[in-house]
């Protein structure tokens, strides 16, 4: 069979250098030009910073009031401060019991109105050995409050949930009663 003037290399060469031709070369720039992402707004941007604002915002306000709930927490568990002087109300507390949560956060908020010098307030938790100690001792059981003179011998208790206006009264009646005298 006779050849029209070209070899069959040269006709395979032929065809590798169009197919080559005919597509398209791959490189940083074409690679970089093709898979580009497209550009945001500014209102985009805006609104993705507002949003993360917020949520940051509130982890550190949060944050900050993780703390403070928690020092306030150890510095309530410290059952060592009773008989140092200052009258005391101790909560006698079961942290997995609602009534007792309700009323530490009354008490909490009718403590608000008294110095620390004043009149100081604890909780003996019985889930604790300290706590369930101090809860025997004085024949008690959780959601009550004992009130205790600045010696720490005790002087009353009430028992149940109350309103925070009424334990401020009760607060401060026993805080005026057993103050430490003026030198």
């Amino acid at each position: 069979m006779p050849w029209k003037g070209t070899s069959m290399k040269r006709q395979k060469a032929k065809r590798k250098t169009r197919s080559k031709q005919s597509r398209p070369q791959s490189g940083p720039q074409t690679d970089a030009a093709t898979k580009a992402p497209p550009t945001k707004s500014r209102r985009q941007f805006l609104d993705f910073a507002k949003s993360w604002g917020v949520v940051g915002a509130l982890a550190v306000g949060g944050g900050w009031y993780l703390i403070d709930e928690v020092t306030a927490t150890i510095a309530e568990g410290d059952l060592s401060k009773i008989g140092n002087g200052i009258p005391t109300v101790v909560q006698i507390h079961d942290p997995s019991c609602p009534r007792c949560t309700e009323l530490q956060r009354q008490a909490r908020k009718a403590m608000g109105d008294f110095g620390s010098d004043e009149l100081q307030f604890l909780v003996a938790n019985i889930k604790s050995e300290k706590g369930r100690a101090l809860a025997t001792k004085h024949g008690v059981g959780h959601i009550t409050l004992l009130m205790l003179d600045g010696g720490g011998t005790r002087r009353d208790a009430l028992h149940g949930v109350h309103d925070s206006s009424y334990l401020s009264t009760v607060f401060r009646s026993h805080a005026d009663r057993f103050a430490k005298p003026s030198s």
